[in-house]
C-alpha cells in the first residue's frame, strides 16, 4: 500500500524518517551511534534534561501517578494542572489560562471555539500547520494575508466591512517556526482594535525566547486579556520548547478562558496532560523567575547574535530571521540535502527542511543556551567550507 507514492518521494528526495536519540535531549546527543553536536531542537534554553525539571517530573509521577487517566472535566486533572495554569497566566501577564496537551491541540480547539460557521479569520500565509487546520475545523470563513503584511490585512479587513455581525479573528504566530521571523504584533494589535478583532497570537517559539522569556507579546509590551480601550488577545504558548517539558496553555481574559474550557473539543475530549509534564513545566516556569533562568535566556541571546553574525560573514542567505532560529536557504532539495549530509559527516545534526513543509529547502539552524562556544566556532569552519 502506498509503495508508488513512497518511490516517488524518495526519488524526489523527499522522503522522511524519524532520526531517533540514544540520549538525552541536549547540545551533543547520540544518534545513530554516533554522537552528534545538534542544531536541530528546539530546546532553546537547554531545559529539557536541567535536574530540576528531571526532578519536578519524577516527584508529580510519585505523587499523582504516571497518567491523566481521563479527561480534565472528569477525574484527569489535578492540583498541579491549576497551578500550572495559574502560573502560565503570572507569568505572561494574562488574567487566566488554560492546559491542552499540546500547541497543535491548543490551535486546534481554541481557533474553532473562538470562530465558527459565519465568522471571518485572517489568518498568516506561513502560519504552522496546527493554526491551518483549525482554521479548516472552525468552517468559518477564512481568508489569507500576506506575510507580515499589515497593510494587507488593513486591506482585507476594510473589504471585509461591516457586512455581518461576526466574530473577527486575527491569528499569527509571534515567531514564524520556519523562518525565525518575528510579527509585526503592535501593528496587528491596532488593526484589532480598529476593526473590532480579536487577536490570536501563537507563542509556541517566544515563550523562553523573547520579552526576557515571557513572550512575543510581553516583547511588544503587550499582554493577553481585554486590554482597556483595546481589542481582546488571546495567546498560546507552549511547554515543549524553551521551557523544556510538554502541553500547552492558551491566556486570555476570564471569560474567554471559560468559554473554551466548556468548547474547546480537544481540550474536553483529550485525557489530561500527564502529571509528570506538568510538574517539569511547572519548575521551568520558576526556572525563569529567577537569575539562573534569566541567565540562560542572556547566554540563549549572546550565542544567537555570535553565530549569526558569523553565518552572515559566511555569505550565506538567511532571510529576515530575528530569533536564534537562523534558517541557510538553498535553491534546490538536492543542494540542501548534500549540505545536511556534509555537516552530518563533520558531526552535526543539522536535517535539511525541505518541501511540503517550506517551498524553499533550507538548513534550520537552531542555537541554543547549552551550545558552547566551540560548538558554534565548529559549524561555522564547516559551513564555510561547504560555501567554499
Amino acid at each position: 500500500m502506498f509503495e508508488r507514492e513512497i518511490e516517488r518521494l524518495r526519488a524526489a528526495g523527499l522522503f522522511r524518517e524519524p532520526s531517533d536519540r540514544a540520549s538525552l535531549q541536549g547540545a551533543v546527543i547520540a544518534v545513530g551511534g554516533r554522537l552528534l553536536v545538534n542544531f536541530a531542537s528546539n530546546d532553546y534554553l537547554g531545559l529539557a534534561a536541567h535536574e530540576a525539571l528531571i526532578g519536578a517530573s519524577q516527584q508529580a509521577s510519585i505523587d499523582f501517578g504516571s497518567g491523566g487517566g481521563a479527561a480534565r472535566l472528569l477525574s484527569g486533572g489535578t492540583g498541579l494542572h491549576a497551578a500550572l495554569e495559574r502560573a502560565s497566566a503570572s507569568f505572561t501577564g494574562a488574567p487566566s489560562a488554560l492546559l491542552f496537551n499540546s500547541g497543535y491541540h491548543a490551535n486546534a480547539g481554541a481557533i474553532p471555539a473562538l470562530a465558527a460557521e459565519g465568522d471571518l479569520i485572517l489568518s498568516d500565509e506561513l502560519n504552522h500547520a496546527s493554526i491551518i487546520d483549525g482554521c479548516r475545523l472552525s468552517k468559518a470563513e477564512t481568508l489569507i494575508y500576506r506575510h507580515a503584511d499589515a497593510a494587507h490585512l488593513r486591506q482585507l479587513l476594510e473589504a471585509a466591512g461591516k457586512k455581518a455581525k461576526r466574530q473577527k479573528l486575527i491569528v499569527t504566530e509571534s515567531v514564524f517556526s520556519m523562518d525565525g521571523d518575528i510579527a509585526p504584533l503592535p501593528a496587528l494589535r491596532e488593526l484589532a482594535g480598529d476593526h473590532g478583532a480579536v487577536l490570536y497570537v501563537d507563542e509556541a517559539h517566544a515563550i523562553g525566547v523573547l520579552g526576557g522569556g515571557r513572550g512575543g507579546l510581553h516583547h511588544f509590551g503587550l499582554s493577553a486579556g481585554q486590554g482597556e480601550g483595546g481589542p481582546a488577545i488571546v495567546q498560546m504558548g507552549t511547554f515543549s520548547k524553551a521551557l523544556g517539558s510538554y502541553g500547552a496553555f492558551v491566556a486570555a481574559d476570564p471569560g474567554t478562558i471559560e468559554w473554551l474550557r466548556n468548547k474547546a473539543r480537544t481540550f474536553i475530549f483529550s485525557t489530561a496532560l500527564p502529571p509528570g509534564p506538568a510538574g517539569a513545566a511547572l519548575a521551568a516556569l520558576k526556572l525563569l523567575e529567577d537569575d539562573a533562568g534569566r541567565a540562560l535566556v542572556t547566554r540563549l541571546w549572546e550565542n544567537r547574535e555570535l553565530f549569526f553574525d558569523g553565518v552572515k560573514k559566511a555569505g550565506f542567505e538567511t532571510g529576515p530571521t530575528g530569533t536564534p532560529i537562523v534558517p541557510v536557504f538553498f535553491d534546490g532539495v538536492g543542494e540542501a540535502l548534500g549540505a545536511s549530509g556534509r555537516l552530518l559527516e563533520a558531526g552535526f545534526h543539522a536535517p535539511a527542511i525541505r518541501p511540503p513543509t517550506v517551498k524553499r529547502p533550507r538548513l534550520r539552524l537552531q542555537v541554543s543556551a547549552a551550545h558552547s562556544r566551540d560548538n558554534l566556532d565548529r559549524l561555522l569552519s564547516a559551513l564555510m567550507k561547504i560555501r567554499k
